[in-house]
C-alpha cells in the first residue's frame, strides 16, 4: 500500500481533495483561542458589521429582465425587479461586484431549478447584495433578497413544491430526487438588508434555499438586517460553513420540508430593538413540516460549532415593551435537528423541544443536542417545558453545560456595541477552548451504514512512541487521516490508497507532545473519528 506522510506546523492547514464535510476542532463555538493576528477569525477581510453606514458606490448597470442565457456581472448592478435565473443559464458575479436591490419594484434574484449561480468572491473582494438606498436610509427589508431552488429531495406531496414568499409559478418551483445536484456557488458573499414584505406578513429570507443540492458550494455568507429569517433550508442536503447572521428580525436559521445538510461555524448576533412584531423570534426554528407529520425524508440537519449571542447580549442588555423574542433553539413538529459544540447567551429561553414527536426524536437519538454551553441562563438547566423530568433525561447526560459563566468562556470582544465588530474568538484560558467531540454516530456518516471502512483500531493507545491505525475496506480508494491537537489545529495529514480488505496506516506521533489528539480517517463516503493519548 502506498503512503505519503507530512507533518505540519503548528498553524499548518490541509486541503484533501477527498476530504469529508466536517472540521474536526477542539474548541466549542465558532471560534478558536485567538493568535493576535487575523489568521484564527474567519470574519476579517469580508465581512461587514456597519452596513448601514457604508458608503457604495453609484450603479453602473441596470438588471431589469429574466436572465435566460450564460451572463456575467461586474461592477455595480441595481436590481429591479423579480429576476428568475432560468432555462439551464449561468449567473457569474465577479469578485468585488456590488448587487443593490431595488425597494420601489421589489428588487429579488431567484435562481430556479436547473440554473446556477457563480459567485465566489474573495476575502479582500467579497460579492455584496446590498439595499439600493443611502447610508441612513437603510433598514431590514430594503429588498427582496437571494432565492436559489434545486432539484434535491424535500417531503412535500410529489416531491415539489413552491417557495414561499413568491407567486407560485413553474419558475417557484423546487425539489425532484438529485441530492448530488449543483445550483452553483457562494462564498465570500454578504446579502444586507433584504427581506421585503411582498405582502402583508409574506416575506422572502435573506439567503432561501429551495431542495438544494449537496454539490453545491455555500461558505462564508453573511446576512444582516434581513426582513424575515436570515437563513432558510427547505429539503435537500446543501451543506454550509461560516454563515454570520447579523441583526436579523425573525429567525436566524430555519430548517424545514426534510432538509438533512451540515453547517459548521456559524456566528449569529441579535439587535435588542429587531424582532418580529407578527410571529416571534428565535436563532434556530426547525419543523418537520406544518403539521408536524411523519413525511419523509425527516428534517435532520446537523449544526456544529455555532456561537450565538441573544437580543440581551452579555445579560445587561434591556428588552423594549412588546418584544417577540422567544428561544435559542425552538425545535418542533417532529424535527430531528441536531446541534453540537456549540456557545450561547442572551436568550431568556433556551433549549425549546416541542411536542410528543420532537421528545420522541430525542429518545429515539434522531435529535441530539449535545455538547453545547447555555451560559448565564436564569435557571440551572435553561430548558422552556412543563416536564423538566424529559430534559435532565439527556441535557446533563449529554455533556451540556449550563454553569459556566460569560467570564469563563472568556470572549476576547463579543459584546461591543452593535456597529461595531465583535471578536468572538476565545482567550486563553476558555472553559470552551476545548472539549468538542465529534464522536458522536451522527458525524461518521451521512448514510453509515454506507460507510466503506469499519473495524477501525488505534493501537497502542496511549502511545510513548507511534501508533498504528487497522481497518477494513471494502472498497479500493483514497484515504485521509487527520491528526489534531486540542486546539484544533492540524499536526498530521497522511493520504493512502486503501485496497479491500484489511488496511495498516503507521502514524509518526513520537514527536508530539504529551495530550489529547483526534485520529480522523476520512473516505469517499463517512469518516471514523478516535481518540489517541500521548503520553511519554
Amino acid at each position: 500500500m502506498k503512503k505519503i506522510y507530512v507533518l505540519l506546523a503548528a498553524l499548518g492547514m490541509v486541503t484533501a481533495a477527498n476530504a469529508q464535510f466536517w472540521d474536526v476542532v477542539s474548541y466549542k463555538g465558532a471560534f478558536p483561542v485567538t493568535d493576535g493576528t487575523a489568521a484564527t477569525d474567519w470574519t476579517s477581510g469580508w465581512s461587514n458589521f456597519d452596513p448601514e453606514n457604508t458608503v457604495y458606490p453609484a450603479t453602473t448597470t441596470t438588471v431589469s429582465t429574466n436572465i435566460t442565457t450564460n451572463t456575467t456581472w461586474s461592477g455595480v448592478v441595481l436590481l429591479q425587479n423579480k429576476i428568475y435565473v432560468k432555462n439551464n443559464a449561468t449567473l457569474t458575479i465577479q469578485p468585488g461586484t456590488i448587487i443593490r436591490g431595488d425597494y420601489a419594484t421589489q428588487g429579488t434574484l431567484i435562481i430556479t431549478r436547473g440554473s446556477k449561480i457563480m459567485a465566489e468572491g474573495t476575502s479582500a473582494s467579497p460579492i455584496v447584495f446590498t439595499s439600493s438606498n443611502a447610508p441612513g436610509n437603510r433598514a431590514e427589508g430594503d429588498w427582496g433578497g437571494l432565492v436559489i431552488l434545486g432539484l434535491g429531495v424535500n417531503n412535500q406531496p410529489g416531491g415539489v413544491a413552491n417557495i414561499e414568499g413568491l407567486a407560485p409559478t413553474l419558475d417557484t418551483e423546487h425539489g425532484g430526487s438529485n441530492d448530488n445536484d449543483n445550483s452553483g456557488t457562494l462564498k465570500y458573499v454578504r446579502i444586507e438588508f433584504p427581506g421585503i414584505a411582498l405582502e402583508p406578513n409574506k416575506e422572502i429570507n435573506g439567503l432561501t434555499m429551495g431542495s438544494v443540492g449537496k454539490a453545491t458550494i455555500i461558505d462564508y455568507v453573511q446576512v444582516s438586517f434581513s426582513g424575515d429569517d436570515s437563513f432558510e433550508w427547505f429539503g435537500g442536503k446543501v451543506n454550509c460553513k461560516h454563515l454570520i447572521s447579523y441583526r436579523g428580525l425573525d429567525d436566524d436559521f430555519d430548517t424545514d420540508f426534510g432538509f438533512q445538510g451540515k453547517i459548521q461555524f456559524g456566528l449569529i448576533i441579535r439587535d435588542a430593538n429587531l424582532s418580529d412584531a407578527p410571529g416571534d423570534s428565535n436563532a434556530f426554528e426547525s419543523d418537520n413540516d406544518a403539521a408536524g407529520s411523519n413525511a419523509q425524508p425527516l428534517t435532520m440537519p446537523i449544526f456544529s460549532n455555532i456561537t450565538i449571542v441573544g437580543p440581551k447580549g452579555n445579560g445587561t442588555t434591556a428588552l423594549p415593551v412588546g418584544e417577540k423574542f422567544e428561544k435559542a433553539f425552538r425545535l418542533r413538529r417532529n424535527t430531528s435537528t441536531s446541534v453540537f459544540n456549540s456557545l450561547v447567551t442572551g436568550w431568556e429561553k433556551g433549549l425549546s423541544i416541542e411536542g410528543a414527536s420532537s421528545e420522541d426524536n430525542v429518545t429515539g437519538d434522531t435529535l441530539v443536542f449535545a455538547n453545547n454551553v447555555l451560559a448565564n441562563f436564569a435557571t440551572a438547566t435553561p430548558c422552556v417545558t412543563a416536564t423538566p423530568a424529559f430534559y435532565n433525561t439527556f441535557f446533563g447526560a449529554n455533556n451540556n453545560d449550563s454553569t459556566s459563566t460569560i467570564a469563563q468562556i472568556n470572549w476576547v470582544n463579543m459584546f461591543p456595541a452593535l456597529g461595531t465588530t465583535p471578536d468572538a474568538r476565545l482567550n486563553v484560558g476558555s472553559v470552551a477552548a476545548s472539549g468538542a467531540s465529534f464522536l458522536d454516530p451522527k458525524f461518521e456518516s451521512a448514510s453509515i451504514n454506507e460507510l466503506t471502512i469499519s473495524e477501525l483500531v488505534l493501537y497502542p493507545n496511549p502511545t510513548n512512541a507511534n501508533a498504528t491505525i487497522r481497518f477494513e475496506s471494502q472498497n479500493a480508494e483514497n484515504v485521509i487521516v487527520i491528526v489534531s491537537n486540542q486546539m484544533g489545529q492540524q499536526v498530521i495529514t497522511i493520504s493512502a490508497d486503501m485496497m479491500i480488505g484489511m488496511n495498516v496506516i503507521d502514524l509518526p506521533t513520537a514527536d508530539l507532545a504529551n495530550g489529547l489528539y483526534t485520529v480522523q480517517v476520512k473516505a469517499d463516503n463517512g469518516q471514523l473519528l478516535r481518540k489517541l493519548i500521548v503520553q511519554k
